[in-house]
């Protein structure tokens, strides 16, 4: 019997708050074809010499703000869930990150000198993106096929409307839910308008078709913008939210062209300049909190919407090490474990 084993991986951190360490985890990250997905040389340009000269000091500052005594949340939390997730499990669980550490590189080395042989990859990405899921999917068969050629993957395919991942995400929200709040608002990490073309295997659906998320589509199997919309659904009817209050943004825009639009900074103030008092934020692309929602929408989104007149913002926790996602996880893995 072939000895098996599950490596987790999520996006990544920089290793400190240190300019150059955010450099560094920026510059992996910016360089990457499938996140600025630009020609070599222009993105090379873009990266280096329009990026690099200022925002890693802008995201040090930012990360400073959110930095735990025991480094980033997103490394923190995702060392704790795989740390639960071995207690539930026999299989060998290892966490790599798509940049920075821990590394694909190291887990995959780690794992070949365990003599693994067939290798069960979950993507804490629930919806289909080029720059997230898609990249990190690729990058673990790149280095798998690379230094451990004889290793099988078994990837886990995103599961945004999967009735487990469904009921974990209602789970962490209900307490808040069954507390007083005027809107719920759904943010969704953004991708530009063109990720969304991309990724369209039909080539005539994604943002073409009138409605095309609410048309049936195989486009829809890539579809980040349709993956979101059926989670968004799908949860709010579990937690018994009428559709008069709950709609959809996009967060974390970089640079000029167009991405998915609500975008999520806009909604905000526009919700509390028409007298939305209490708002609910849940970012649900997020399985692990991170600096794009306890900075960028715990503090900063929630400082906008008070200072245009809203009264209180709160946001949702990821599930982080939620049981019912521990659980959700260690049913993936049951399944392939056999």
């Amino acid at each position: 019997m072939k000895k098996k084993a599950v490596l987790l991986v999520n996006l990544g951190s920089p290793d400190s708050t240190k300019v150059s360490d955010v450099r560094r985890y920026l510059r992996q990250f910016l360089m990457d074809g499938k996140v600025l997905d630009a020609p070599a040389p222009i993105r090379f340009f873009v990266v280096n010499a329009l990026i690099l000269p200022r925002r890693p000091r802008q995201s040090a500052e930012a990360y400073e703000q959110i930095w735990l005594p025991e480094g980033s949340p997103l490394i923190v939390t995702s060392k704790k869930v795989q740390a639960l997730l071995q207690d539930r499990v026999e299989l060998p669980v290892e966490l790599a990150m798509r940049y920075q550490n821990p590394s694909i590189e190291s887990a995959i080395a780690s794992l070949k000198e365990q003599g693994i042989e067939e290798l069960l990859v979950i993507p804490l990405f629930p919806h289909y993106a080029m720059s997230s899921y898609e990249s990190a999917v690729e990058r673990v068969k790149v280095v798998a096929g690379r230094d451990a050629p004889g290793m099988d993957l078994t990837i886990i395919p995103p599961y945004y409307e999967d009735a487990g991942y469904i009921e974990a995400l209602a789970a962490s929200a209900e307490e808040y839910v069954a507390r007083d709040f005027d809107h719920l608002l759904f943010s969704f990490h953004g991708i530009p308008e063109r990720h969304l073309r991309k990724s369209d295997t039909t080539g005539c659906h994604c943002l073409k078709v009138e409605n095309c998320c609410e048309v049936a589509s195989p486009a829809h199997a890539t579809c980040y913008r349709a993956q979101c919309f059926k989670t968004m659904h799908a949860l709010a009817k579990k937690l018994g939210v009428s559709e008069d209050k709950y709609s959809v943004a996009f967060q974390s825009r970089l640079g000029r062209d167009p991405w998915l639009t609500p975008y999520t900074d806009f909604e905000i103030k526009r919700l509390a300049e028409e007298g939305v008092c209490k708002i609910l934020v849940i970012c649900p692309a997020f399985v692990s909190d991170c600096l794009e929602t306890i900075e960028e929408i715990g503090m900063r989104a929630k400082e906008d919407f008070e200072e245009a007149g809203g009264s209180e913002l709160t946001l949702i926790p990821c599930l982080n090490e939620h049981p019912r996602w521990i659980q959700v996880l260690e049913e993936m893995v049951g399944d392939f474990a056999g």
